[in-house]
């Protein structure tokens, strides 16, 4: 399986990504990896799951490039996300 998910921090900031093992990345994220490193405490709020590769990239790329998909996604899940940013 193929994961695109959203992470959020303490500082309401917001990151998008896609991996194989969601287990493994968050424990990057939360260590400082990359882009990730300039925020703490990051939570997962949201994924998808798929068996292609190439369907998770898509969707990943949409949601970074397409305002329309994220604002979307956002209205979709905004209870949770909430939620997300008070822990």
């Amino acid at each position: 399986m193929y994961y695109v998910y959203l992470l959020i921090n303490n500082q309401a900031k917001i990151y998008t990504g896609y991996t194989k093992d969601l287990k493994r990345r968050m424990t990057e994220h939360n260590q400082g990896d990359g882009y990730t490193k300039r925020g703490s405490n990051w939570r997962l709020c949201y994924y998808e799951a798929f068996i292609s590769k190439k369907d998770a990239v898509q969707r990943e790329k949409a949601l970074k490039q397409s305002p329309q998909a994220r604002r979307w996604l956002k209205e979709r899940i905004k209870d949770s996300m909430e939620l997300c940013g008070k822990s």
